[in-house]
């Protein structure tokens, strides 16, 4: 299977420091700060690129159970809002919010909120989210 891959680095301190990140397939590459991430300042941040990413998923994984079912869609449109909030002390992200519009000929929407409830629940990136082991490969460089 495929290996995605992002990158980013970061220059100075949390509040006044700055960064940069980008997709490995060149598609995006952009500035990010403490202001963009925390406040209302120019740039994207990483919850920005998360809702994306979930949104994206959440889209392709209805459109794929939809398919497999026989039936085809003709649009679906999904937003990801993803809050980031304090908790104890810390960051946390503490909710995400998809809203979809999905145009389907020939679904009712019992069908259709079954569907939605499916991807949502089987996307692998709502899958990541939910709670994934993580592992760290640290190195200092001089």
């Amino acid at each position: 299977m495929a290996t995605r891959n992002g990158s980013a680095v970061w220059e100075g301190t949390l509040r006044e420091g700055k960064g940069s990140l980008k997709l490995g397939s060149g598609a995006f590459e952009g500035p990010y700060s403490f202001a963009s991430r925390f406040e209302e300042g120019a740039g994207t941040n990483p919850e920005e690129l998360i809702g994306a990413a979930h949104a994206a998923c959440f889209s392709m994984a209805l459109a794929a159970g939809l398919s497999k079912a026989h039936i085809s869609p003709k649009r679906i449109a999904t937003t990801a809002k993803v809050h980031l909030g304090q908790v104890d002390g810390g960051f946390k992200i503490t909710l995400i919010e998809l809203e979809t519009a999905a145009e389907i000929p020939g679904i009712d929407e019992a069908a259709f909120l079954e569907h939605a409830e499916t991807a949502k629940k089987n996307c692998p990136v709502s899958q990541a989210l939910a709670g994934t082991e993580i592992k760290l490969q640290a190195k200092l460089t001089n």
